[in-house]
């Protein structure tokens, strides 16, 4: 089995299988990344799908559905790359037009590439069945709305879902609401919530407790810089990854800071494929581009001409490459045996040649 994390379970979204034996299920996150353009949102699903990624996502949300229009402080952020933004203002910057919505699925379906999305209230989850999503991701910061995701796991699609800020048992609580609808088809990502993340709080060791703490299917949610986190997450056998794309970082955007461009994302899918196929299985046989080499190993070789009967020595046969002679395990019960015949320097040692 692929990966120390994995989980024996598949489960399918669109036409791709995802789990056990199969390469990480790579999500391209829009976000808000298409800054309110119709036309740049269409231009991140035909650049996710050059890329190579399996699927793209949304967010469906209204600024109204995820929050009110107020202005004290604790519906202010203070920190980060929002700063002094109230939460109405920054989601209403960010959220993708609901109107956008079909033409952006049917964009996705003529270009072969799967589109789902983050629904945030039940209304969304209603929107996006009409729009026949073929999964639903709960984003980390509502893993703790028990009644949303047990809403989106009754219509029977896959779940993702998100751990940022989650503690492990308010994992363990959404995993279970999701398994109370008699929905299996779930994939939990470790994520940390901080945008952008350092790769030093990443701790994808998590990931692998997760898929055997809860037998599920795990992968990473990513908000670091650069590629390196989601591929040493392939390596250990994520099952998805997610990560935020972008046109362009320097045209802005409110998650553009963290997210890759066209083609780091190519980079991402590609180095993520390698790392997930350099895992392979145990093995210890002899590899198609080992075969030759093999004959250059060190073995016992005749280093200084010998007449028969004469002794064998430290000055006469040396452990040496290349490999076509006795194995040098044999050289202490050679050493001090005579020779059975004349032995020209260079020859490879062979037991016939030891009296």
């Amino acid at each position: 089995m692929k990966g120390s994390n994995a989980v024996n379970k598949n489960i399918q979204i669109g036409k791709d299988h995802l789990g056990a034996g199969h390469p990480p299920y790579i999500i391209a996150e829009m976000s808000g990344n298409h800054n309110q353009d119709m036309g740049r949102a269409l231009k991140i699903i035909d650049a996710a799908k050059k890329a190579g990624v399996q699927a793209v996502k949304l967010q469906t949300y209204t600024a109204d559905t995820i929050t009110i229009d107020h202005d004290s402080d604790e519906f202010r952020v203070t920190e980060g790359l929002w700063a002094g933004r109230t939460l109405y203002e920054l989601y209403d910057e960010a959220h993708t037009p609901w109107d956008w919505h079909r033409e952006l699925f049917d964009h996705a379906a003529k270009r072969n590439i799967t589109l789902f999305s983050s629904p945030f209230d039940r209304t969304a989850v209603d929107f996006l069945e009409d729009l026949n999503a073929p999964a639903y991701k709960i984003a980390s910061f509502e893993i703790i709305d028990l009644p949303l995701i047990r809403y989106a796991a009754s219509t029977g699609k896959p779940i993702i879902m998100s751990t940022g800020l989650a503690s492990r048992d308010e994992i363990g609580e959404a995993i279970e609401a999701v398994r109370e609808c008699h929905n299996e088809n779930l994939v939990v990502l470790h994520c940390v919530s901080g945008y952008p993340s350092d790769p030093a709080e990443a701790n994808l060791v998590t990931m692998q407790d997760i898929a055997h703490r809860f037998d599920i299917l795990s992968g990473l949610s990513d908000h670091s810089y650069g590629i390196a986190v989601p591929v040493a997450a392939t390596a250990l056998g994520a099952s998805v990854i997610e990560k935020h794309i972008t046109l362009s970082r320097a045209e802005g955007g409110v998650d553009s800071d963290f997210s890759l461009e066209p083609q780091e994302f190519s980079e991402l899918v590609a180095t993520c494929r390698t790392a997930h196929s350099a895992l392979g299985q145990v093995s210890y046989d002899l590899k198609p581009s080992e075969r030759e080499n093999q004959r250059f190993r060190r073995s016992l070789y005749v280093v200084a001409p010998l007449r028969k009967g004469e002794v064998f020595s430290a000055e006469n046969i040396r452990s040496i490459r290349p490999g076509l002679g006795l194995l040098p395990k044999y050289y202490d019960e050679v050493i001090g045996k005579k020779a059975t015949r004349d032995i020209a320097r260079g020859s490879p040692l062979s037991r016939d040649m030891v009296e």
